[in-house]
């Protein structure tokens, strides 16, 4: 069963930034397409970022020019670079493929923007 490790959150002040690691376990991840999501309080959990097999990308709306999504294929791990980082980007920030989330879910990385 593949496992999804996330890492590299924190506390960080608006303005600044932020780079997420999602590391699997197993190397086949690298065919899948993968994405972050992240929920916030009370909200439900939302697409971010999304990379496919052949390095093409779709962003959310809400972080187009300022958030960047890539995969180290050797290293079984995609990565969120967060710039430019907002209040409402504070949430739990997770990966798992898409459009459906395939595997089960880890524990997420904690990213808090104070203003």
């Amino acid at each position: 069963q593949v496992q999804l490790v996330e890492s590299g959150g924190g506390l960080v002040q608006a303005g600044g930034s932020l780079r997420l690691s999602c590391a699997a376990s197993e190397s086949r991840t690298n065919l899948f397409t993968m994405a972050w999501y992240r929920q916030a309080p009370g909200k439900e959990r939302d697409m971010v970022a999304v990379i496919n097999g052949g390095g093409g990308t779709i962003y959310a709306q809400s972080v187009k020019g300022r958030f960047t999504i890539s995969r180290d294929n050797a290293a079984k791990t995609v990565y969120l670079q967060m710039d430019t980082l907002k209040s409402e980007d504070t949430a739990v920030y997770y990966c798992n493929t898409f459009p459906a989330a395939k595997i089960h879910w880890g524990q997420g990385t904690q990213v808090t923007v104070s203003s």
